[in-house]
């Protein structure tokens, strides 16, 4: 088994090494690329598997014995008694087993539901974290043009000798400073790439860039889809069949109350007499000093812990959801806010204060302030559709995915 696993794991390992190089990654191929290479997952699938061969052991019967007893060294007056012996199991020990391992086969698969939709959920956040830091290299690139341009209109009014040499001062201290940022941004970018490559085991990606629209915000989902998609969430329906494994387990404990008859069958060989006697016999076990009480208290004690664990489940469910819905409406309410008039306002603000600036009726630090003031708007709009994915990103890891919807910024 061991050496299965690890063939396994070098066969992923290899299938990732073999990934081509493409320019650009969309969404959906991220999503498949960790669905089929990220090694929580691939555990997460062993374990299925290893709930099915628990499985088909708890659908074993007893084995039977097969004894030999020589009675005398003697052979004139030695007996030789050669029996069969089975265990028969009464009170659905055997079914209750089955069903056990049936229910805990079934919670290792729909944790492994769930542990698809975290990864996804998980993808697409890294993602649109990618397209965001992207997004940010442009505009710290073209706050950089905004800065260069100002310090070549202060350049030409010193020359003009309309300003002092410290205008000029300032405005290249304000362009170097937006070319450190850049570098920053630029840094951020390829930690984000590394970052979501790492979900398919690459710690070089072999994409140069997320290929995807900066400018959509997730749908906020409806109501109705939100109680539909609660009633199969995988968290909740892990702990329902937790309550249906213990109520099994209950059973197998109640079962073991009854004792389990064993028949035997066999021959004895009796020299002295010159024959041979059938050996017919059964033996049951009597439940005088262990009657399997304690086993079966703590049984129904778990089967009522695992109750109050759905309901514990259900409601931190519904909190949770319920925080990823508020701050989903929340941040696209903000996003939408500052992508109508406030963006427009600020650009057409920076215009005025750099044609002012150059026509001598504003000061330098007005076009400062302007392209300050602009420049943390369109990061603060980045930094708003980034939370609107983590927050769409979160439902979908608690209520597992649903049909991804994206609404433009302008509706």
């Amino acid at each position: 088994m061991a050496l299965a696993q690890g063939n396994t794991a070098s066969s992923v390992e290899a299938q990732a090494l073999t990934i081509p190089a493409v320019p650009a990654l969309a969404l959906g191929d991220a999503v498949q690329l960790a669905l089929a290479h990220n090694a929580e997952l691939a555990s997460a699938r062993l374990e299925v598997k290893a709930m099915e061969a628990a499985e088909i052991q708890a659908g074993a019967r007893p084995n039977p014995e097969l004894g030999m007893l020589v009675e005398d060294t003697r052979s004139a007056t030695r007996s030789t008694t050669v029996q069969w012996t089975q265990p028969i199991e009464l009170g659905g020990k055997r079914s209750a087993r089955l069903t056990a391992a049936a229910r805990a086969r079934e919670q290792a698969l729909v944790a492994l539901q769930a542990k698809q939709a975290g990864l996804q959920a998980a993808v697409t956040s890294a993602f649109f974290e990618l397209l965001g830091a992207q997004e940010q290299v442009l505009l710290v690139q073209a706050s950089l043009d905004l800065a260069h341009n100002a310090s070549t209109i202060a350049s030409k009014r010193l020359q003009a000798g309309k300003v002092p040499p410290l205008e000029q001062a300032k405005a290249q201290v304000a362009e170097a400073g937006v070319r450190a940022e850049l570098l920053q941004a630029q840094s951020e970018r390829q930690l984000a790439r590394r970052r979501l490559a790492a979900f398919w085991g690459q710690t070089s990606p072999h994409f140069e860039r997320a290929e995807g629209n900066a400018d959509t915000l997730p749908a906020v989902p409806s109501d109705r889809e939100v109680g539909e998609r609660m009633a199969q969430a995988a968290v909740l329906r892990v702990a329902q069949l937790d309550v249906a494994r213990r109520q099994a387990l209950t059973d197998i404990e109640r079962a073991k109350r009854i004792p389990n008859p064993t028949v035997t069958l066999g021959a004895k060989r009796a020299a002295e007499l010159g024959r041979t006697q059938i050996i017919i016999g059964v033996s049951v076990p009597l439940p005088i000093l262990d009657t399997n009480q304690g086993n079966l208290l703590e049984a129904l004690q778990r089967e009522d812990q695992a109750r109050e664990m759905v309901t514990t489940v259900r409601l931190q469910l519904q909190t949770e959801v319920s925080a990823a819905l508020e701050k989903l409406r929340l941040t696209r309410q903000q996003v939408q806010l500052l992508r109508g008039e406030v963006l427009t306002t600020a650009q057409a603000a920076y215009d005025a204060a750099v044609k002012g600036y150059a026509l001598g009726k504003f000061a330098f630090l007005d076009v400062l302030d302007a392209q300050r003031t602009l420049s943390q708007l369109r990061q603060q709009v980045l930094r708003g559709t980034a939370d609107a994915y983590r927050a769409a990103a979160d439902i979908d890891r608690l209520l597992g995915q649903g049909e991804r919807k994206s609404d433009p910024l302008q509706e």
